[in-house]
């Protein structure tokens, strides 16, 4: 100790100060992780950032996706058309394929009532 006490007093009361700042984070963090409806809060702000991001990047690839298709598909345009045409009977096809079960679907339908 000090002749007149008053350094170890001044240390003691600096120590008291540095832990009560201490303690007073402390209790902060704690009231944070206890506060459960601001932790969903935020978690539910950084999926939707998350969810934003991933949006933008998938808006991206199909743009560059679409754009590169779009530039095959105008060199094939013409082609299909024409293979459309001198060979309908794939659609031709279809359309009957269609028309038969609209038809089973009616007479299955008109028994059950």
């Amino acid at each position: 100790m000090t002749g007149n006490g008053t350094g170890n007093t001044e240390a003691l009361r600096a120590e008291i100060r540095r832990t009560r700042m201490e303690l007073g984070e402390t209790v902060e963090a704690l009231a944070a992780k206890a506060d459960v409806k601001a932790r969903l809060k935020e978690s539910a702000d950084q999926a939707k950032e998350r969810m934003r991001e991933q949006a933008a990047q998938t808006v991206a690839r199909v743009r560059g996706q679409a754009a590169h298709t779009a530039g095959v598909a105008r060199g094939r345009a013409y082609e299909t058309g024409a293979q459309v045409r001198r060979n309908p009977l794939p659609w031709a096809a279809m359309a009957a394929g269609t028309v038969a079960a609209v038809v089973v679907l009616l007479i299955v339908r008109g028994r059950r009532r």
